[in-house]
């Protein structure tokens, strides 16, 4: 019994630090953004707790940027509430997806889960049940815990130092994070319908933010991928079973 104990802590610190090394490119390419969000908060009037506590409590991502920028115009509440839901609509169609994945943990764990869920997270967590993985708890927290934190600190350092930074898109490092993305969406690849979800969903997203604007363009393009899927069966390589 205590060999079985043992060997299950050390599978659950294993999986939580192959999660956490599968954080750090993460890690990395978002850093920029949440320097440049703090910097922004500070700037719209913020004072770096609030920046810091809008990080830890929300933890959005775009949905901040667009938060804080609307904040500053002194725009109706009800109009930055929709508006971020804008932005945030795909969580919607992420958590349908990894429900399934997580509906096996606790519930509390469950909650957590979401909380932390990103759009990187959804995607390596799919990836991993795709291939016949477990997404176990230890390993998901693993993934999601370092960038959640990583994102409040450097908010942080963002609203406090930002302003010794002139122009942070000078730096060239913004790049980093449409270039993990496009890694991500290539790892999906070999799924059926892929390549017409990815036009659509781009084309989509394109003539919207041409016509709507941001940040209405994100769900947009999110739901035309997704209503073509629907619409479309998929098509199976291979040869069909014999009835």
């Amino acid at each position: 019994m205590a060999a079985d104990v043992i060997s299950e802590s050390s599978s659950t610190k294993s999986d939580f630090w192959q999660g956490v090394r599968l954080s750090m490119p993460v890690v990395v390419a978002s850093a920029p953004f949440a320097v440049l969000f703090g910097a922004l908060a500070v700037d719209q009037g913020f004072s770096v707790l609030e920046a810091f506590l809008m990080s830890a409590l929300i933890y959005g991502g775009a949905s901040q940027m667009v938060g804080i920028q609307l904040f500053g115009q002194h725009v109706a509440p009800w109009l930055i509430v929709l508006s971020i839901f804008a932005v945030n609509f795909r969580h919607v169609l992420y958590s349908a997806g990894i429900g399934r994945r997580i509906a096996h943990w606790p519930v509390i764990s469950q909650a957590l889960g979401y909380f932390i869920l990103t759009d990187p997270q959804f995607a390596v967590a799919e990836a991993r049940a795709q291939s016949g993985q477990t997404v176990g708890f230890a390993w998901y927290l693993g993934l999601g815990l370092p960038v959640y934190l990583f994102w409040i600190v450097e908010s942080a350092l963002g609203a406090v130092f930002g302003k010794l930074i002139p122009d942070t898109h000078a730096l060239g490092i913004d790049f980093l994070l449409p270039i993990y993305f496009l890694g991500l969406v290539m790892g999906f690849r070999k799924r059926p319908l892929w390549l017409p979800v990815v036009i659509a969903s781009g084309c989509a997203s394109i003539i919207a933010y041409k016509t709507v604007g941001s940040p209405w363009h994100v769900s947009i393009g999110a739901i035309a991928g997704v209503l073509l899927a629907v619409i479309l069966p998929p098509h199976h390589s291979g040869v069909e079973a014999k009835r």
